[in-house]
């Protein structure tokens, strides 16, 4: 059994890297395609380095473009390597272009596709991931949904229960591991100045959110009155396109802490130990239950509804004024919940599910 994994940005990489490490732990016959969505694979080798995986076999340095652009390099980029290699299956994870484009790519050339982290929904279809994650579990053979409630979405769209296995979620296995990696070779804490529940931490690259000047605005100016109020700062990691944004809108960002992009060792650390996150991100939303750090979600919907059923996180969307009174509520949130994502064996049940179907 010859196994392609696909990953294109941080994010995936980051999930893909428990089913990494275990088909390296097998020494089982696998290779992983780079299609470089956001970052060439140059830029992201200290990323493989730093979570100790192997470099990837293909990088595509597909780039930036409009979505049918980039998806359509991405497409016929995977469909000449698949033809060349012929593995058994091909793995993606998420909802990202790459994702869509890795599925579909091996559904036309028959080769099997699992999708990790199958059943996610917002029902939102402004989102262009929305689209991605449905036609992906579309395209699927193997669906390994996180949780009961994404494989009970799965079959309310018609797709075939024996098609579709509960796993976990891989980044309950990612954290896990790297959060040991982290506190190894870095503190995060030490090199900024911050003590451990004494700030707030922000993440805000969502499209609708940052190309959005009013949005974008509601949520700096709900910050504001954040540091205002508790009198710890807001940091802020800024993606290079929201920093664009921000310089476009022409908006103030009083009492917030702009910083580059971090690593996931020392992201994973700030998450840890800041007093609330606020973030658009869904892997976030997962991180910080899992870490047992408080979540704000800057949206109006989400795709992890698991988070708020066991309390962890809260919707606030945009609006200064919602920002304030969700935070409150978590400011003071007792930590207490379940883990609804798995047991940190994901990568393990995925790669055994697929020995024995192949």
């Amino acid at each position: 059994m010859e196994i392609s994994i696909v990953v294109g940005t941080r994010p995936e990489i980051i999930k893909m890297s428990p089913v990494i490490r275990e088909c390296e732990k097998l020494k089982l016959d696998y290779f992983i395609l780079h299609t470089g969505q956001h970052y060439s694979y140059t830029m992201d080798r200290v990323f493989f380095e730093q979570l100790e995986l192997p470099s990837p076999k293909y990088n595509l340095d597909v780039g930036s473009g409009s979505h049918a652009e980039q998806t359509g390099k991405i497409l016929t980029g995977i469909e000449k390597i698949l033809l060349e290699e012929k593995p058994d299956v091909v793995l993606v994870q998420g909802d990202t272009n790459t994702v869509l484009a890795g599925a579909l790519a091996a559904s036309k050339l028959r080769i099997k596709v699992g999708h990790v982290e199958a059943g996610l929904r917002s029902y939102d279809r402004d989102m262009p991931e929305e689209i991605n994650r449905v036609l992906a579990d579309h395209c699927s053979d193997f669906l390994f949904a996180p949780t009961e409630k994404s494989r009970q979405m799965l079959l309310k769209g018609g797709i075939s229960d024996e098609k579709i296995f509960v796993t976990g979620n891989t980044i309950v296995d990612a954290v896990f591991q790297n959060i040991k990696l982290a506190d190894k070779k870095i503190n995060i804490l030490d090199e900024l100045g911050l003590k451990k529940q004494e700030y707030f931490l922000l993440t805000a690259h969502r499209q609708e959110n940052v190309d959005d000047k009013s949005r974008f605005d509601g949520i700096l100016k709900g910050l504001k009155q954040l540091t205002r109020e508790y009198n710890i700062p807001v940091i802020y990691p800024i993606h290079p396109r929201s920093r664009k944004k921000l310089n476009v809108f022409n908006l103030e960002t009083i009492g917030v802490k702009l910083m580059d992009p971090l690593d996931f060792l020392g992201f994973l650390q700030l998450e840890k130990n800041a007093k609330v996150v606020l973030t658009d991100s869904g892997g976030v939303q997962e991180e910080t239950c899992i870490l047992g750090t408080p979540c704000v979600t800057l949206r109006d919907n989400t795709e992890r509804p698991e988070t708020l059923d066991v309390g962890s996180n809260i919707l606030a969307g945009t609006t200064p004024e919602k920002i304030i009174e969700s935070t409150s509520i978590m400011y003071d949130n007792n930590k207490e919940w379940d883990n609804p994502f798995g047991d940190g064996t994901s990568g393990k049940k995925i790669i055994k599910i697929l020995r024995e179907h192949l």
